[in-house]
């Protein structure tokens, strides 16, 4: 019996058979993967952390339309801080000030690799228990049809007579060598299939994800909630203090305002006024003067 009917026999045509759906199952699992990293890695990596306040509205657009990572984008962007800004107003003019000095561009609370990893992005999108189960359902097949194959060729095994059991011992041999060649292959099938299993998914899984942490994490520095808080109590008291040396100083100041208006407007404008006065005298008394020599005007005056 040759090798190629060997390899037609039942058991080893079922044992190839999984082998081969297997490694195609696993190349179309792991290369659809790799398509949709790629194209978040190539929509990503075309933000800088020092825009990404400007452009987040655009990222976010992205993340929610993309029904790949829109359920981890979602959850992520719960735990993001925005270097937010409150407006002051200066006379007629508002001046921009930042709510914490600490917060810059837009952070997170939270490790981005908690919500990008294998878990989310990789092992969740397919049925990956059933991928690390084939090498243990190949390897389970060697003994399953050795015994099978032992126990039929016992079977086959004929005393009846000298020629029959000549035959039979013949056809009993041929069985044996089939149910070890099953098992070698059933073995040797598992073995391939892990070591190509784990290249693989090193190469079109692992790495895009490795770029996709690399980048989030470039872009959303990591700041703890405690920290933050505590950033913003501390530009509270110093919001609180300062409004609290403005209300103790306004008297004062008021004070010094009110005298200073009062000698650059009011006192000018009553020395006119004085001024006026005393030169509308002069006139009354020459008037008075010139017509009756007027001694009592000048008295009264």
């Amino acid at each position: 019996m040759n090798l190629l009917e060997l390899l037609s026999d039942g058991p080893i045509l079922i044992v190839l058979t999984v082998f081969i759906f297997s490694i195609l199952f696993c190349c179309i699992k792991y290369f659809s993967t790799y398509h949709q990293l790629n194209k978040i890695i190539k929509f990503i990596s075309g933000f800088k952390k020092s825009d990404l306040n400007f452009k987040f509205k655009e990222l976010d657009t992205y993340m929610n339309s993309n029904p790949y990572v829109a359920a981890v984008w979602g959850e992520f962007k719960n735990t993001l801080v925005f270097s937010e800004s409150v407006a002051l107003k200066d006379g007629n003019e508002f001046q921009y000030q930042d709510v914490s000095s600490t917060v810059q561009n837009v952070q997170t609370t939270v490790d981005p690799l908690y919500f990008f990893n294998e878990d989310t992005l990789i092992t969740s999108k397919f049925n990956y228990r059933l991928m690390q189960a084939i090498p243990t359902v190949l390897t389970g097949f060697g003994p399953l049809f050795t015994f099978l194959k032992i126990a039929m060729a016992f079977g086959l095994i004929d005393f009846s007579s000298q020629e029959k059991t000549v035959q039979s011992v013949a056809s009993f041999m041929i069985s044996m060598q089939a149910a070890a060649l099953v098992s070698v292959i059933a073995v040797s099938t598992s073995l391939i299939f892990l070591m190509f299993e784990r290249i693989l998914y090193n190469a079109v899984c692992k790495a895009p994800l490795t770029k996709i942490q690399n980048i989030m994490g470039e872009l959303f520095a990591s700041i703890s909630s405690e920290k933050f808080l505590y950033e913003l109590l501390r530009e509270s008291k110093i919001s609180t203090n300062a409004s609290s040396q403005l209300i103790s100083t306004m008297p004062d100041k008021f004070k010094i305002a009110f005298n200073e208006t009062m000698a650059a407007n009011l006192v000018p404008y009553l020395e006119n006024v004085i001024f006026g006065l005393n030169q509308l005298n002069k006139e009354i008394k020459q008037i008075a003067k010139a017509k009756s020599g007027g001694e009592d005007i000048d008295n009264l005056f």
